[in-house]
Protein backbone atom coordinates (compact mmCIF):
# COMPACT_ATOMS: atom_id res chain seq x y z
CA UNK A 1 0.00 0.00 0.00
CA UNK A 2 1.10 3.56 -0.60
CA UNK A 3 1.48 5.94 2.30
CA UNK A 4 3.24 5.76 5.66
CA UNK A 5 1.88 3.84 8.64
CA UNK A 6 4.47 4.08 11.41
CA UNK A 7 3.79 5.63 14.81
CA UNK A 8 4.71 9.14 13.60
CA UNK A 9 1.38 9.51 11.77
CA UNK A 10 -0.97 7.52 14.01
CA UNK A 11 -2.26 10.59 15.86
CA UNK A 12 -2.81 12.41 12.57
CA UNK A 13 -4.82 9.50 11.19
CA UNK A 14 -6.81 9.32 14.44
CA UNK A 15 -7.61 13.02 14.13
CA UNK A 16 -8.87 12.51 10.58
CA UNK A 17 -11.04 9.58 11.68
CA UNK A 18 -12.43 11.58 14.59
CA UNK A 19 -13.24 14.47 12.27
CA UNK A 20 -14.95 12.16 9.81
CA UNK A 21 -17.05 10.62 12.58
CA UNK A 22 -18.03 14.08 13.81
CA UNK A 23 -19.05 15.18 10.32
CA UNK A 24 -21.17 12.09 9.68
CA UNK A 25 -22.87 12.20 13.08
CA UNK A 26 -23.57 15.92 12.84
CA UNK A 27 -24.94 15.89 9.30
CA UNK A 28 -27.06 12.76 9.65
CA UNK A 29 -28.86 14.09 12.71
CA UNK A 30 -28.01 11.18 15.03
CA UNK A 31 -27.82 13.61 17.94
CA UNK A 32 -27.15 17.20 18.99
CA UNK A 33 -24.44 19.11 17.03
CA UNK A 34 -22.48 19.34 20.28
CA UNK A 35 -21.48 15.73 19.71
CA UNK A 36 -19.51 17.15 16.79
CA UNK A 37 -17.86 19.58 19.22
CA UNK A 38 -16.65 16.63 21.29
CA UNK A 39 -15.07 15.04 18.21
CA UNK A 40 -13.53 18.42 17.35
CA UNK A 41 -11.87 18.50 20.76
CA UNK A 42 -10.50 14.98 20.24
CA UNK A 43 -8.99 16.25 16.97
CA UNK A 44 -7.41 19.13 18.87
CA UNK A 45 -5.88 16.78 21.40
CA UNK A 46 -4.37 14.62 18.65
CA UNK A 47 -3.00 17.66 16.84
CA UNK A 48 -1.41 19.02 20.01
CA UNK A 49 1.00 16.10 20.18
CA UNK A 50 1.31 14.63 16.68
CA UNK A 51 4.22 16.87 15.73
CA UNK A 52 6.10 16.09 18.93
CA UNK A 53 5.60 12.36 18.39
CA UNK A 54 6.85 12.61 14.79
CA UNK A 55 9.99 14.50 15.81
CA UNK A 56 10.93 11.77 18.27
CA UNK A 57 11.86 9.54 15.36
CA UNK A 58 15.53 9.96 14.57
CA UNK A 59 16.86 10.38 11.04
CA UNK A 60 13.53 10.92 9.31
CA UNK A 61 13.90 11.04 5.53
CA UNK A 62 12.87 14.08 3.51
CA UNK A 63 9.92 12.11 2.17
CA UNK A 64 8.78 11.27 5.70
CA UNK A 65 9.04 14.93 6.73
CA UNK A 66 7.17 16.16 3.67
CA UNK A 67 4.55 13.44 3.99
CA UNK A 68 4.06 14.44 7.62
CA UNK A 69 3.51 18.07 6.65
CA UNK A 70 1.03 17.20 3.91
CA UNK A 71 -0.98 14.60 5.81
CA UNK A 72 -1.15 16.85 8.87
CA UNK A 73 -2.57 19.74 6.86
CA UNK A 74 -5.03 17.53 4.97
CA UNK A 75 -6.26 16.15 8.29
CA UNK A 76 -6.48 19.67 9.72
CA UNK A 77 -8.64 20.81 6.82
CA UNK A 78 -11.15 18.08 7.61
CA UNK A 79 -10.99 18.49 11.39
CA UNK A 80 -10.76 22.26 11.80
CA UNK A 81 -12.08 23.45 8.43
CA UNK A 82 -15.00 21.20 7.50
CA UNK A 83 -16.14 19.84 10.88
CA UNK A 84 -16.79 23.29 12.46
CA UNK A 85 -18.90 24.18 9.41
CA UNK A 86 -20.95 21.01 9.83
CA UNK A 87 -21.47 21.85 13.50
CA UNK A 88 -22.64 25.33 12.49
CA UNK A 89 -25.01 23.74 9.98
CA UNK A 90 -26.49 21.60 12.75
CA UNK A 91 -26.89 24.57 15.08
CA UNK A 92 -28.61 26.60 12.34
CA UNK A 93 -31.08 23.82 11.61
CA UNK A 94 -31.97 23.40 15.30
CA UNK A 95 -32.01 27.12 16.12
CA UNK A 96 -35.42 28.33 17.38
CA UNK A 97 -34.65 31.93 16.34
CA UNK A 98 -33.74 31.55 12.66
CA UNK A 99 -35.77 30.14 9.80
CA UNK A 100 -32.88 28.23 8.32
CA UNK A 101 -33.86 25.24 6.22
CA UNK A 102 -31.78 23.16 3.87
CA UNK A 103 -34.23 20.50 2.76
CA UNK A 104 -36.72 22.56 0.75
CA UNK A 105 -36.41 23.09 -3.02
CA UNK A 106 -34.70 26.20 -4.30
CA UNK A 107 -35.76 29.07 -4.03
CA UNK A 108 -38.11 28.29 -1.11
CA UNK A 109 -35.14 27.35 1.05
CA UNK A 110 -33.40 30.70 0.52
CA UNK A 111 -33.79 33.65 2.85
CA UNK A 112 -31.42 36.35 4.08
CA UNK A 113 -30.14 34.52 7.15
CA UNK A 114 -29.62 31.30 5.18
CA UNK A 115 -27.51 33.15 2.61
CA UNK A 116 -25.57 34.87 5.41
CA UNK A 117 -24.76 31.62 7.18
CA UNK A 118 -23.96 29.82 3.92
CA UNK A 119 -21.56 32.57 2.82
CA UNK A 120 -19.70 32.40 6.14
CA UNK A 121 -19.41 28.61 6.00
CA UNK A 122 -18.03 28.63 2.45
CA UNK A 123 -15.59 31.44 3.19
CA UNK A 124 -14.42 29.71 6.38
CA UNK A 125 -13.53 26.53 4.49
CA UNK A 126 -11.74 28.51 1.77
CA UNK A 127 -9.79 30.56 4.33
CA UNK A 128 -8.75 27.40 6.18
CA UNK A 129 -7.62 25.83 2.89
CA UNK A 130 -5.57 28.90 1.95
CA UNK A 131 -4.03 29.09 5.42
CA UNK A 132 -2.96 25.44 5.36
CA UNK A 133 -1.62 25.55 1.80
CA UNK A 134 0.40 28.66 2.63
CA UNK A 135 1.78 26.99 5.74
CA UNK A 136 2.82 23.90 3.76
CA UNK A 137 4.77 25.91 1.19
CA UNK A 138 6.35 28.20 3.78
CA UNK A 139 7.33 25.29 6.03
CA UNK A 140 8.95 23.33 3.19
CA UNK A 141 10.98 26.38 2.20
CA UNK A 142 12.00 26.96 5.83
CA UNK A 143 13.13 23.36 6.30
CA UNK A 144 15.32 23.60 3.20
CA UNK A 145 17.21 26.54 4.66
CA UNK A 146 17.22 25.89 8.42
CA UNK A 147 16.79 23.17 11.03
CA UNK A 148 14.75 23.08 14.19
CA UNK A 149 11.15 23.83 15.04
CA UNK A 150 9.14 26.78 13.80
CA UNK A 151 8.79 29.39 16.55
CA UNK A 152 6.01 31.59 15.15
CA UNK A 153 2.92 31.24 12.98
CA UNK A 154 1.81 33.69 10.31
CA UNK A 155 -1.95 33.97 10.63
CA UNK A 156 -4.16 32.27 13.18
CA UNK A 157 -3.63 28.48 13.10
CA UNK A 158 -6.76 26.60 12.05
CA UNK A 159 -6.25 24.27 15.01
CA UNK A 160 -7.41 27.10 17.28
CA UNK A 161 -10.92 26.00 16.31
CA UNK A 162 -10.57 23.15 18.82
CA UNK A 163 -10.40 25.69 21.66
CA UNK A 164 -12.55 28.57 20.39
CA UNK A 165 -15.70 26.78 19.23
CA UNK A 166 -16.13 24.69 22.41
CA UNK A 167 -15.90 27.94 24.41
CA UNK A 168 -18.62 29.45 22.22
CA UNK A 169 -20.71 26.33 22.69
CA UNK A 170 -20.40 26.64 26.46
CA UNK A 171 -22.09 30.04 26.27
CA UNK A 172 -25.31 28.20 25.61
CA UNK A 173 -24.72 26.07 28.71
CA UNK A 174 -24.00 29.15 30.83
CA UNK A 175 -26.51 31.64 29.39
CA UNK A 176 -29.17 29.13 28.32
CA UNK A 177 -29.61 31.14 25.12
CA UNK A 178 -29.34 30.38 21.44
CA UNK A 179 -25.74 31.03 20.41
CA UNK A 180 -26.12 30.24 16.70
CA UNK A 181 -25.52 33.81 15.53
CA UNK A 182 -22.55 34.20 17.87
CA UNK A 183 -21.08 30.96 16.52
CA UNK A 184 -21.23 32.22 12.94
CA UNK A 185 -19.88 35.68 13.78
CA UNK A 186 -16.92 34.07 15.55
CA UNK A 187 -16.45 31.76 12.57
CA UNK A 188 -16.26 34.81 10.29
CA UNK A 189 -13.73 36.52 12.55
CA UNK A 190 -11.57 33.41 12.75
CA UNK A 191 -11.62 32.93 8.98
CA UNK A 192 -10.29 36.46 8.51
CA UNK A 193 -7.60 35.79 11.12
CA UNK A 194 -6.58 32.61 9.26
CA UNK A 195 -5.42 34.59 6.23
CA UNK A 196 -4.12 37.65 8.07
CA UNK A 197 -0.41 38.38 8.48
CA UNK A 198 -0.45 38.53 12.26
CA UNK A 199 2.47 36.77 13.91
CA UNK A 200 1.57 34.33 16.69
CA UNK A 201 4.19 32.56 18.86
CA UNK A 202 4.08 28.79 18.62
CA UNK A 203 3.03 27.38 22.00
CA UNK A 204 5.50 25.39 24.03
CA UNK A 205 4.78 22.19 25.92
CA UNK A 206 3.69 24.04 29.08
CA UNK A 207 1.09 26.11 27.24
CA UNK A 208 -0.09 23.04 25.31
CA UNK A 209 -0.68 21.20 28.58
CA UNK A 210 -2.60 24.20 29.95
CA UNK A 211 -4.76 24.29 26.81
CA UNK A 212 -5.37 20.55 27.15
CA UNK A 213 -6.50 21.14 30.72
CA UNK A 214 -8.90 23.85 29.54
CA UNK A 215 -10.13 21.49 26.86
CA UNK A 216 -10.77 18.76 29.43
CA UNK A 217 -12.91 21.13 31.49
CA UNK A 218 -14.83 22.13 28.36
CA UNK A 219 -15.28 18.49 27.44
CA UNK A 220 -16.78 17.66 30.83
CA UNK A 221 -19.12 20.66 30.81
CA UNK A 222 -20.35 19.84 27.30
CA UNK A 223 -21.12 16.25 28.27
CA UNK A 224 -23.04 17.50 31.32
CA UNK A 225 -24.95 19.92 29.07
CA UNK A 226 -25.86 17.24 26.55
CA UNK A 227 -27.09 14.92 29.30
CA UNK A 228 -29.51 17.68 30.30
CA UNK A 229 -30.77 18.24 26.75
CA UNK A 230 -34.11 16.38 26.33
Amino acid sequence: MIGLYDYTVWLTYLSALSAGAGIVITLTGFSHPYVGILFLMICGLCDAFDGRVARRKKNRTQMEKRYGIQIDSLSDLIAFGVLPVCIGHGLAVLSPNYQVVWDKPFPKSINTITVFFMAIMLWYILAALIRLAYYNVAEEERQESEDGKKVTYTGLPVTSAAIVFPIIALLQYILVQDITLVYFVVMLMMSVAFVSRISIPKPGLKLILILCGIGLVEFIFLIVYMLKVP
